[in-house]
Formats: C-alpha cells, structure tokens, sequence
C-alpha cells in the first residue's frame, strides 16, 4: 500500500505546516472559524469553477487549498478543546460504514438508488426529524432546489416520467403568463419561482446539472459579449452609441463563428 503510505506522509507534512503556521505567522494566529468561512466558501466556488472548465490542474490546486481549510479548522477546534483532527476524520470513516451496510454488512442492494434511499432511512434513524433537514439554509437557491427534489425522491415523492414533469413546466409557464396579466407583483413572483423550480425538476430528469448548466451558459454570454463590445470598437462605434439592431447584427456573426462558445 505504497500510495496510501505517501499518501498519508504527505497529509501529516500540511498538518506541521499548519502547526508551524498558526505559531509563528501573525496572519495564521489571528485566523477564528468565523475569519475563514468566507475564505473558505471562495476556495470552494473556485474549485466549483475548475470543475466546470474540466480544468484538471485547477481542481488539483483547489483540492489542496480546501485541504489546508479543513486541516486549519482541525487546529482550532484543538485549541478550543473541541475536537480534534483525528476525531473529525474517524467521525466520518464511522458514518461511512454505518451508511453503507451493503458493503460493511449483510444488506443487500441492487442498484444506486437503493443505496441513496437506505442512506436517507439510516439518517432518519440517526434522528434527523426530516430527510430534507440535510439541505444547508445558505446553499445558493438552485443547488438548494436539486438537492431538496433528490431528498425527496428519496421516499417516493417523484414523477414517474420526464413527461410529466414537463407537463408541470407548462402549467407553471401559464400560471406565470396569468399572474402578469393580472399585474400582481407578488404573484408574479410566486409564479416565477415556481416554473424555475420546475425546469431544476425537469433538468434532474433530463441528467443535467441545472447549476453546472447554467454557469456554462454565464460564462458563454460573457464570452460573446466581451467580443461584440471588442467587434464594435474595431468599427469605431462603442456599444453605447450603437441601436439594439445594430448590436444584434454583430451578436449573431459572433455565435455564427463560434457556436459553442
């Protein structure tokens, strides 16, 4: 077991690394786990952004960077006398096998579903008063979505079909087209969140990412309009002073260049 062997050496490296730091670094000695959690919910959304470029090298240097959070939140909760680094990490080796009967015990499973509803039922019986009392509050809103529809696909509460689904995607669009003929602004609003709940729904069963998929579709506008802003100074005339047509025109030779970017 050669690679679990360095493996493991280079773990206890970052660990006197971080010993060393938060004795003689005055920034590292300052550091509370209040200081950090933003830190660290920027290292995250990087590696989130790696993820999505496939950028192998990113998510190598994310990984490490997120590794140096945790081992850094490890040391205060030791100093703190609340838990130790060896505690947190055979915390989560005891859940893994509590969670995974199938494969420590004598259950047997026949699929990947089956194993995600016995996690949800052992959760539950672990005392979570709710299978969505796993969802964190400060998730961003469409990853919250997925995450609750997964919850509860958990215990049965799903559509048997994509079509359906759809079907439900068109309710909700002529629910939202009445509220604004009505011009109820809180109604219309209601109305818009739930036709975006609906398409996250349709997205799951679709196998897509609705986050992931909506973060390549940012990254492509800015893309296409970062070039139309540079395509129009070449013809000497700024964004500003352009009309809609005039931008449109330039818009549509930028995605008939490059349609998938």
């Amino acid at each position: 077991m050669a690679q679990h062997q360095a493996a493991a050496e280079a773990f206890m490296r970052l660990v006197g690394i971080m010993d060393e730091l938060r004795e003689k670094c005055p920034w590292d000695k300052k550091q509370t786990v209040q200081t950090l959690r933003p830190l660290t919910i920027e290292e995250l959304y990087e590696l989130a952004d790696a993820i999505t470029e496939n950028d192998w090298k990113g998510i190598k240097e994310e990984l490490g960077d997120l590794m140096l959070h945790l081992v850094f939140y490890a040391k205060i909760g030791a100093e703190q006398q609340q838990f130790t680094l060896e505690e947190a990490i055979h915390g989560i080796c005891e859940k893994l096998i509590h969670r995974h009967p199938h494969i420590y015990g004598d259950v047997q499973v026949e699929n990947e579903e089956q194993v995600k509803q016995n996690w949800e039922k052992l959760k539950l019986k672990e005392g979570k008063k709710s299978v969505l009392s796993g969802v964190p509050v400060s998730l961003p809103a469409v990853v919250k979505a997925t995450r609750l529809q997964e919850k509860a696909r958990q215990v049965g509460f799903e559509w048997d079909n994509r079509e359906q689904v759809w079907d439900k995607v068109t309710e909700e669009t002529e629910e939202l087209h009445e509220a604004v003929a009505a011009n109820d602004p809180h109604k219309i609003e209601e109305e818009f969140g739930d036709l975006l709940f609906s398409l996250i729904n349709y997205a799951r069963f679709l196998q897509i990412d609705a986050e992931n998929a909506l973060e390549k579709t940012n990254k492509k506008f800015i893309s296409r309009f970062t070039r139309m802003e540079q395509a129009a100074l070449q013809k000497g005339k700024p964004l500003t002073d352009m009309t809609l047509a005039e931008m449109d025109a330039i818009w549509n030779e930028i995605k008939k260049q490059n349609p998938d970017t």
